[in-house]
């Protein structure tokens, strides 16, 4: 299993969970991008679904902000490789004239299971849109209170509950995918 990382709009810095999953995970594969400010849909969705696609075995990606609307829009034959996937604090791109090239956002249901992070007082995405995303998905939902945009300014680094979500999709139960990280950091999660 190969754990995807997708950033969102401006990328996820250097203390943002993301960017220090992306260190510590074996093997995780971070997307790039070509223009992370000024972000076209078709342009960001090729990135991700080149990325999914090269893999050798499935994957489970982790999506924050514009990264799930992205992971909306993919093709059939990334979503094919897709075994689940955490999408946190997603955009909404009709509310910044910068992300509108990805509106719309799709309403279908994903073909593999999801868990969709929200908060009560995201600044980019009101709740109540979030889980109407969930819904049209077909993602669990999970509300947190006062939890901001879940990123490096809302006091998220490490963040063990997303790394606790993330394990409960990357985990089939013959293995457990995180139980060897070698230098997990305070308040990682691990199974025994």
């Amino acid at each position: 299993m190969r754990i995807i990382i997708v950033p969102g709009w401006r990328d996820s810095g250097p203390g943002h969970w993301q960017s220090l999953w992306a260190d510590r995970l074996p093997g995780a594969v971070r997307v790039r991008q070509d223009d992370w400010i000024t972000p076209s849909r078709n342009a960001w969705v090729a990135s991700i679904a080149q990325t999914i696609v090269q893999q050798n075995e499935p994957v489970v990606v982790v999506a924050h902000s514009l990264g799930c609307i992205a992971t909306a829009h993919l093709p059939p034959e990334a979503m094919d490789r897709i075994q689940g996937a955490l999408l946190v604090a997603p955009a909404d791109p009709e509310r910044r004239a910068v992300l509108s090239d990805f509106a719309p956002v799709p309403f279908q249901k994903l073909p593999y299971r999801t868990i969709l992070v929200a908060s009560a007082n995201d600044p980019y995405c009101p709740v109540r849109l979030a889980g109407a995303y969930a819904r049209a998905w077909g993602s669990e939902f999970v509300r947190l209170q006062d939890a901001g945009h879940i990123n490096t300014e809302s006091g998220h680094g490490e963040w063990p509950l997303g790394m606790a979500l993330l394990q409960s999709l990357a985990w089939d139960g013959t293995d457990a995918p995180f139980s060897k990280l070698s230098s997990s950091p305070p308040g990682f999660l691990e199974t025994a």
